[in-house]
């Protein structure tokens, strides 16, 4: 998912440059968040907890000029929003890592799922609405920005929204913790620590270390700890991408009562109407 970045041999000059040589080793292996982990997911982060987000990209969905009936999400990890959002639409579910797909599939049998990266994906076909939640946060680069959002505009029908959700701009980012972690049925339990922090104020990307503690059915325990870097984009840079790619664009207030700053989330407009017999 990062982009391209060359290798500094010695130390590096800036913490910048320190993150830029993160970023190209960490292309050489995914994730393990997204990759053997993926099982875990539901204990990290369970599917109830995703409800209120939920309905509230479903109320601004629903604010395009055609009635949306087929959403494609991209990114859409584990399938936790879908779990809330495929009892209102038709789903088609796609995400860059194979593990979290099967993870969804459990969850959204009744859902297509597909296999792809954001900046790249041509599925050759349209929807009313393109949802992207937080996986957007993993564009690293205005380009891969400029290509997911292009992926969106290719996919969204005449008169059809698309939505972002990122966690952060960078007029709002802040440094911050959380905790949490759950107990699953099957005996297996999850705790979890993650810190969020800008190692060089002035770029366009920040920092997030991850400790987990798993606990196996059978009582043993084991510790995995992974950094993941992720881009933090100015609010001018996303509207003025969405408006580049075609859409008409906007900011829109998360609703939340959660105790926490709402997030941004950037709407774009599909100019044009779509006749049903043009939907594919």
């Amino acid at each position: 998912m990062l982009g391209q970045f060359r290798v500094q041999q010695g130390p590096p000059k800036s913490v910048g440059a320190w993150i830029r040589r993160k970023l190209w080793s960490e292309r050489m292996s995914e994730h393990r968040f997204y990759g053997d982990l993926a099982v875990w997911w539901p204990l990290i982060s369970p599917p109830e907890e995703y409800a209120e987000e939920a309905a509230h990209a479903a109320t601004v969905l629903n604010s395009a000029s055609i009635p949306v009936r087929e959403v494609l999400e991209l990114g859409s990890g584990g399938g936790h929003n879908a779990v809330h959002l495929k009892a209102h639409f038709a789903l088609t579910l796609v995400d860059l890592s194979e593990q979290m797909l099967e993870v969804s599939r459990l969850l959204n049998p009744e859902c297509e799922h597909r296999q792809g990266d954001m900046r790249t994906l041509r599925l050759d076909r349209s929807y009313d609405a393109v949802f992207v939640h937080d996986a957007v946060d993993y564009m690293t680069s205005e380009e891969d920005l400029r290509r997911a959002i292009g992926t969106a505009y290719l996919h969204c029908r005449p008169g059809g929204i698309a939505l972002f959700v990122p966690d952060d701009t960078a007029e709002t980012f802040e440094s911050s913790s959380d905790s949490g972690g759950t107990d699953g049925d099957d005996g297996r339990c999850v705790r979890f620590l993650d810190w969020t922090w800008d190692p060089e104020p002035g770029d366009d990307l920040v920092l997030t270390e991850y400790a987990f503690l798993l606990r196996e059915a059978d009582g043993s325990v084991r510790v995995v700890h992974e950094s993941h870097c992720t881009g933090v984009f100015r609010r001018e840079m996303w509207l003025g991408l969405l408006a580049e790619a075609g859409f008409d664009a906007q900011v829109v207030l998360e609703q939340t009562t959660e105790q926490r700053t709402p997030r941004e989330m950037f709407v774009g407009h599909r100019p044009g109407t779509t006749a049903s017999s043009d939907r594919t």
